[in-house]
């Protein structure tokens, strides 16, 4: 039988014959080196839609807002970051961060919307 080496710390494996690692340590520890690079991409970007939410819901406490681009910008609103879009009624572009939406209706003005049909 060929002797198998744990692919974590290179140190010899006993037991079963399917096994890869020695132990849960090594196991954990192989897995989340693999996994960081992804994992680290996923949680930049939910930090950043966390904050533009945060900056929308802030902005619109009293339903639809009008609000110029530069208090957007200000606050740090990344407007490349968005989790859907739709088509308003007057045929501009919905951007929605979760149920946090806004609308261009000039070059430096947006309508803060509230979508309560999200769920």
């Amino acid at each position: 039988m060929k002797e198998k080496n744990c692919l974590e710390c290179n140190e010899k494996i006993t037991g079963r014959i399917d096994k890869k690692f020695c132990g849960d340590h090594c196991r954990n520890s192989y897995n989340n080196r693999i996994n960081r690079t992804s994992k680290n991409l996923i949680r930049n970007i939910n930090n950043r839609l966390r904050k533009n939410y945060k900056i929308l819901s802030d902005l619109s406490a009293s339903g639809e807002t009008k609000i110029s681009r530069s208090i957007l910008f200000d606050k740090g609103f990344n407007f490349k970051l968005f989790t859907s879009t739709e088509v308003g009624k007057n045929g501009n572009n919905v951007f929605y961060i979760y149920d946090q939406g806004y609308a261009k209706l000039a070059p430096d003005t947006f309508l803060l919307v509230y979508n309560q049909n999200i769920k």
